[in-house]
């Protein structure tokens, strides 16, 4: 069945993407306003704005799964895109839209359940005989069997949300004498986040690399895989940057990874698009850790390098339709680099940033993709994701991407706002990343500095100040202040004159 409506059920760049596609595809998109955000540029895009009646029973309008899906069936919207966060991974989502005749652009409520919880994803990639990393078997109970467990596999371990993802639930445990405190602390988390307090626990690898595959199921059986992407740049388990392909595989790793992907998924039944996600040791032993059942927010990397694009396969697939190509037909070309430019103070241990964007200047060139839901004058509020942009970049190898992206990087402008960039210029002239020496530690082990110092800062600073003083001191001559006035000025002028020198 053509699908020629879809209500976006949520915002932001994520929003902005799927407009994109359908738009081209013919399709009308609508979507949802927030009170929140009554200015935001996924707004002005859409064939339609819909509000949705305050319901106090949730914290979002993006999360009210009633409310979104008796919005498509009034206005007789054929199919809803959950893009990623917000409902994208909600089993009930999925559930009631099937139950209502609507067009889930996603996996079946059963898969997305399955996958999301973990202990039932652990267990089907045991019976199909797929690498996990030792821990328990399932849900552990209480403190008491998390330090058996803990004693039996060695530490350090790490503790993790049954119903988890993105860091949140999750605890590294290195001597029994922590084990109390952090299992409540992960316990607490997790039931906030997921309203689930159920753990796991595994053994902790040092420096692993977080390698994850895009797959692709259909509703014929058939999946493939479109290769690899690498996550290891992280903070708190949360990921700032991505590259395609990854420096640690070679042709041989790669097949054995994506075949590994491809069972893990046919096992799970799954269609449409989703991300098999391993831990990758630097004996180059890889295990199972989680699947993602959604389109990633590092998708775009992967369209880069295979020259496809990914929501439109979603649709496609969601329309019934067979993937369009097989594994023999994909081929990975050139390197792609994603930053996630958040809203975020660096040297204040990242915190978010909020405001108004006074001026923006994105970078362009046939290389570089922005995938964004802002512009000039948008305000950024703490009521949503620090994130504002995706920088994606292309070349045709990993040091001329890393190359381009640092130019891109110096082209973009945003007044208003402390951003990510200077961290991702750190990262990109860091020797180690350069050498492709990377993990999910690297940025407390490899990181002196997380902002990038330009050569000439610190004297266009003092130049800055020095115009700043001079133009001050002319308008003071030109105030003709009396001299009476010019001995009462304020301590506080002084002293702003005498920082600005």
């Amino acid at each position: 069945m053509k699908i020629k409506s879809i209500l976006i059920a949520n915002r932001g760049e994520i929003a902005v993407r799927i407009m994109k596609t359908a738009k081209r595809l013919g399709i009308k998109t609508y979507v949802i306003k927030s009170r929140k955000d009554a200015n935001a540029l996924y707004l002005d895009l859409a064939d339609d704005v819909f509000e949705i009646p305050e319901n106090p029973a949730v914290a979002s309008e993006f999360l009210d799964i009633e409310g979104i899906v008796a919005l498509a069936k009034e206005k007789k919207i054929m199919a809803i895109h959950p893009g990623y966060g917000f409902l994208a991974e909600n089993p009930d989502f999925a559930r009631r839209c099937k139950e209502e005749n609507i067009i889930f652009i996603g996996p079946s409520h059963e898969v997305i359940y399955n996958m999301g919880q973990k202990t039932i994803a652990k267990k089907i990639a045991t019976e199909t005989g797929i690498p996990l990393i030792p821990g328990s078997d399932g849900e552990v109970k209480n403190v008491n069997d998390a330090i058996k467990i803990a004693k039996k596999i060695g530490y350090p371990v790490i503790i993790k949300a049954v119903a988890g993802g993105g860091g949140r639930g999750m605890r590294i445990v290195e001597k029994a004498s922590e084990m109390e405190k952090l299992f409540k602390q992960a316990s607490s988390e997790a039931e906030k986040a997921f309203n689930n307090p159920a753990l796991f626990v595994e053994k902790y690898l040092y420096k692993p690399r977080h390698v994850e595959f895009q797959v692709f199921g259909d509703k014929f059986g058939n999946v493939i895989h479109l290769g690899e992407r690498e996550c290891s740049i992280q903070r708190r388990h949360q990921k700032l940057f991505e590259e395609a392909p990854s420096v640690a595989l070679d042709e041989k790793l790669r097949k054995k990874m994506g075949d590994t992907a491809i069972k893990m998924a046919k096992a799970a039944k799954y269609e449409n698009a989703g991300t098999v996600e391993f831990l990758l040791d630097k004996d180059k032993k890889f295990y199972f850790m989680e699947m993602n059942t959604r389109i990633q927010v590092e998708h775009p990397v992967t369209e880069m390098i295979t020259h496809t694009d990914l929501v439109e396969m979603q649709i496609k697939i969601a329309e019934g339709e067979k993937l369009p190509f097989t594994q023999n037909n994909v081929n990975l070309e050139g390197w792609a680099i994603e930053c996630r430019i958040n809203a975020e103070d660096v040297q204040s241990n990242f915190s978010p940033n909020t405001g108004i964007i006074d001026l923006l200047v994105l970078p362009k060139g046939t290389n570089i993709r922005i995938d964004t839901g802002i512009q000039e004058r948008s305000a950024i509020t703490s009521d949503f994701d620090s994130m504002i942009a995706k920088l994606i970049v292309y070349g045709d190898t990993r040091n001329k991407a890393i190359q381009n992206t640092l130019k891109a990087l110096n082209q973009f402008k945003i007044k208003g706002l402390k951003t990510t960039v200077p961290f991702f210029k750190a990262v990109l002239n860091n020797k180690a990343f350069v050498k492709g020496n990377i993990s999910t530690d690297f940025i407390e082990k490899e990181l002196d500095d997380l902002c990038y110092r330009e050569p000439e800062e610190e004297m266009l600073a003092a130049l800055l100040a020095t115009v700043d003083y001079h133009a001050e001191a002319t308008s003071y001559k030109e105030s003709n202040l009396e001299p009476d006035r010019r001995k009462n000025i304020s301590a506080w002028v002084l002293n702003k004159r005498m920082k600005s020198l």
